[in-house]
This record gives structure tokens, C-alpha cells and sequence, in this order.
């Protein structure tokens, strides 16, 4: 597995150099917009979804740029190349990087994070399956063991009850819009208001109805620049499984036993207790 060891954290696909630049260096101006996530829990949708914002609903962007390319990672090889390409549009990131390693300039700006979440559950199965694809992650032997390193954090990113919380940290602030999978299945046209009026853009009716097109999971699935079909082999095996699986909620209930749901509810219970915010999956 080639993952990098930084401040007792394991990344893939970086260098302690990298990191370093994300989190001393990069220079964050105030009309920058971060999607952050755990993995697994919508990235590549959020991805999809400001690239089409940006665009007015025209597809073309997202169909002939890589989305890496569109919404880069800022933690990872060759984001510092990549910052020097943007220079005509307003800058789109992807992190997956917990709140104490984020960047530091960011404090003091007036830049903007979505944060979105997902049922920890669907994020641990999503999360299992994509495993078994990344050659720069470890291979997952079964799921029992797997969900074990998920509760106690021993995965790459770290823990996603530390991450949550971590972020969640900026809760109610101006500059913060925190975000979930279900949201974005439930009611998307609301949801994607919502982030318009987040980060200040305008559309009418018509390019909301482009956007909806084009993030559809079946859109994003066919679409190269999003699948990530284009990614080398020695990265993604993609003949042990897709990228894009399902893209729903409550898989879960397919591969938890009832004893792996309830301990998974009691460490939640526990880690979670005192967050101060209503998940939607909770009333479930």
C-alpha cells in the first residue's frame, strides 16, 4: 500500500511535500470554493455539481476536462502545477483532508467549504468496495474486518467520526455550508439552490434543469471525465470492481450482520454524542 505517513495521519497518492503545501503554503483567496469530504461520501458528485454551476448548466466543461482537472485535489502530487493553470476563473477545490491539516490561510479568508457527509454505514461499505479497486489503499480481506478499522479510524484520512467532528467545528459560520448525501438525493433542485446561493451564483430555471441532467448518477457513470475510467491501471484496477457502484443510500442494510449494525450504532452513539447538529439519517 503506498500511503504517506503525516503527523500520524496514512494519505495516498501525495508526498509529506505535498501536504505541507496544502496545509503552510497554498495561498487561499476569498472566492475559492472547497468541496471537502471523508471519502465515499459524494465527492465526485460535488465535483459534478460546481463544474456544472460554474458552466450554467453547460455540460461541455465536464465532458471534456477530467473532473481532478476541473475541482483538484489540493493534497495531492502536482496540485502546485496545477494552481499555476488557473488563472482566468474562479478556483474549485476536492480535499479529503481532516480540519487540523487544512489549510492554514484559509482562517482568515473569506473562502467557502461545502462539507458534505454521508451515512457512515453507506461510507464504510462504499468505502470497502473501493478498496478492493485502489492499488494505493490495502486490500480489504472481508468486510468484518475492514468495518473494524473504520470504527477505530485505522484507515487512510484517519477516523470519520474525527473528520465530521472536525469540520463540523464550523458550523454556523458565514462561510461554512454543511451538506449530506441524503440532502442531495432527497431534494436536489433545493439542495442545488442552496449551494448557488452559498457561493453566490445565479441561475434560472432552465440551467437548473441542465444541472440536474447532468449530475445524474447515470450521466456521471457514462461520463469518462467523471467515472474515472481515464485513471492509470497501476492506480485503479477497475476489473475488480467500478468506481461508480450504486450510488443510493441504505446499501448498508446488504452487507451489515445485525450484530455489525447495532456495535456500529454504539461507537456512533458514543463518538457522536455531543456534535450539536441533526444528521438526517438519525431519525432512521
Amino acid at each position: 500500500m503506498e500511503c504517506v505517513e503525516y503527523k500520524g495521519y496514512r494519505f495516498p497518492a501525495t508526498t509529506v511535500k505535498d501536504l505541507e503545501f496544502a496545509e503552510n503554503e497554498l495561498q487561499v483567496l476569498d472566492d475559492d470554493v472547497f468541496n471537502v469530504t471523508y471519502p465515499k461520501s459524494g465527492t465526485t458528485w460535488m465535483i459534478e455539481i460546481l463544474s456544472l454551476i460554474h458552466s450554467n448548466g453547460d455540460p461541455t466543461w465536464s465532458q471534456e476536462v477530467p473532473n481532478w482537472d476541473r475541482v483538484p485535489w489540493i493534497e495531492v502530487q502536482g496540485t502546485e502545477e496545477k494552481l499555476k493553470k488557473i488563472q482566468d476563473r474562479r478556483r474549485y477545490f476536492s480535499s479529503h483532508l481532516p480540519r487540523q491539516f487544512f489549510c492554514k490561510s484559509f482562517t482568515n479568508s473569506k473562502a467557502k467549504v461545502i462539507y458534505t457527509a454521508r451515512h457512515p454505514k453507506d461510507v464504510a461499505v462504499s468505502f470497502y468496495h473501493f478498496s478492493k479497486i485502489n492499488k494505493l489503499f490495502e486490500y480489504p480481506e472481508n468486510f468484518d474486518l475492514f468495518l473494524k478499522n473504520f470504527l477505530s479510524g485505522n484507515l487512510p484520512y484517519g477516523s470519520w467520526f474525527d473528520h465530521v467532528k472536525g469540520w463540523l467545528e464550523l458550523a454556523g459560520k458565514d462561510n461554512f455550508l454543511f451538506n449530506t448525501y441524503e440532502d442531495l438525493q432527497k431534494d436536489l433542485r433545493g439542495s442545488l439552490k442552496r449551494i448557488c446561493t452559498f457561493i453566490g451564483k445565479e441561475l434560472d430555471e432552465a440551467a437548473l434543469d441542465a444541472v440536474m441532467e447532468n449530475v445524474s448518477f447515470k450521466t456521471m457513470k457514462d461520463n469518462r471525465m467523471a467515472n474515472f475510467s481515464l485513471v492509470p491501471e497501476r492506480i485503479m484496477d477497475l476489473t475488480k470492481g467500478q468506481f461508480m457502484r450504486k450510488g443510493i443510500s441504505g446499501d448498508w442494510k446488504n452487507h451489515f450482520t445485525v450484530a455489525q449494525s447495532e456495535y456500529f450504532d454504539k461507537v456512533f452513539k458514543e463518538k457522536m454524542a455531543d456534535i450539536g447538529v441533526k444528521l438526517p439519517w438519525e431519525e432512521n
